[in-house]
């Protein structure tokens, strides 16, 4: 099986790998297209220590699996959960103690020919909706997390910090909402990827203590200041992004300013799979590219040029 293989901060595309046996209760995957996102390259430079086949936004087709699911397209919740546990049984899954997140903890993930992952993980991509734009239903259902997590008010002035591979798709769903959106971009060329009628500044130019609720999109030291500054007191800041251990933060003085933090990861796949279907988000002015696994290390690297946002990995049907 070919795919990429991370280990001691290095990814080697290689041909000798293993296709995934799935467990009981899982389904095989022949991967169609995987994405690369800022996550793949943070567990590139050791963010977090994960060896094996990174990789988790991703659509493809069920091969060895339930009948009912034999030969659908699908794409697949990252966290696979034991069920059992109290904070599954709550309802907490994503927490599951004992998880296996797909391409980040202790599960390969989609920068292969072919992955694994618990049939109930696995929703049913429509026919309406192209392979290319599917790959996005991941990324899409981590930004309507903030939805699930936030009470966004018509009256609220809302900040979006960092439009880029994940941001450009949070302002996407915010602005689907009757907020006031902001969108502080560094760049002209992330800006222009947005859709129109969205504000714009640049982040020198954030009032302080303006914004009701402001989504940190960087996960870096100067998007965070940005952030954190903007935030009105009693407002609600957003960490949309995990960040270096390099990071000041304010405590005593978010404990005056009495700021609600929320931390906010994977979202709910079935709505964002609507969004998709029905053209309410349209991913497409995002794509920078889809390269072949044989030139996926190709891939990898112009997925880290600036003002680049989504590369995909294209394996053929």
């Amino acid at each position: 099986m070919k795919g990429l293989w991370l280990e001691d901060r290095n990814v080697t595309l290689r041909t000798d790998l293993t296709v995934p046996d799935p467990a009981a209760g899982e389904a095989r995957l022949r991967v169609r297209y995987a994405g690369i996102c800022s996550t793949d390259h943070g567990l590139i430079r050791g963010m977090y220590p994960f060896t094996g086949i990174p990789g988790h936004e991703f659509v493809g087709t069920v091969e060895d699996g339930p009948e009912e699911w034999a030969g659908r397209r699908v794409v697949g919740v990252i966290s696979a959960s034991c069920l059992e546990c109290a904070a599954c049984r709550a309802g907490r899954t994503g927490h599951c103690p004992r998880r296996t997140v797909l391409g980040i903890q202790d599960r390969n993930g989609t920068f292969a020919e072919f992955a694994a992952l618990p049939v109930v993980n696995l929703h049913a991509v429509p026919d309406s909706l192209a392979s290319e734009t599917a790959v996005f239903v991941e990324p899409l259902a981590a930004a309507l997390e903030i939805l699930e997590q936030v009470h966004v008010r018509p009256s609220d002035c809302v900040l979006l910090v960092g439009p880029g591979k994940l941001g450009q798709l949070v302002a996407r769903v915010l602005a689907l909402t009757p907020c006031a959106l902001t969108v502080a971009a560094r760049s002209e060329h992330s800006a222009r990827r947005l859709p129109d009628g969205i504000a714009t500044c640049r982040p020198d130019d954030v009032p302080p203590g303006a914004f009701d609720v402001v989504v940190e999109c960087t996960g870096a030291a100067e998007g965070f200041a940005v952030a954190r500054r903007a935030v009105r007191p009693a407002g609600t800041l957003v960490l949309k992004s995990t960040h270096g251990h390099d990071t000041p933060f304010d405590l005593t003085m978010a404990v005056v300013d009495e700021i609600t933090v929320v931390g906010s990861r994977c979202g709910p796949f079935q709505p964002a799979i609507d969004l998709l279907a029905s053209g309410r988000v349209d991913p497409s002015p995002l794509l920078d590219g889809a390269f072949p696994i044989d030139d996926a290390m190709r891939a990898i690297d112009v997925s880290r040029e600036p003002g680049v946002l989504k590369v995909l990995l294209d394996f053929g049907d």
